[in-house]
């Protein structure tokens, strides 16, 4: 365990930091999931608004250093290109 007060709270800023990272990571999985299923489904509508929410949860954990904005980059692109193959 650390001993010195800068050390303490680093420590717990840390923990802070980790649960709101997995609290971001689990949300961009559950978003790109919506988006697969809605894929899946062919339901053109539902993957456009689930496609819309994604994207912006995406960009928002790129922009908080949660995720890489290439990594992030990537998911958007790839999820559009589902959705933009429905027909």
């Amino acid at each position: 365990m650390a001993n010195h007060k800068s050390a303490i709270k680093r420590h717990r800023q840390s923990l802070k930091h980790r649960d709101r990272n997995r609290a971001v990571k689990t949300r961009i999985k559950n978003v790109v999931k919506a988006v697969r299923l809605a894929v899946e489904a062919k339901d053109k509508e539902q993957a456009q608004a689930a496609l819309a929410t994604a994207t912006a949860t995406l960009d928002k954990a790129a922009t908080k250093k949660v995720v890489h904005w290439r990594t992030a980059a990537r998911k958007i692109s790839r999820l559009s290109q589902a959705v933009n193959k429905i027909a």
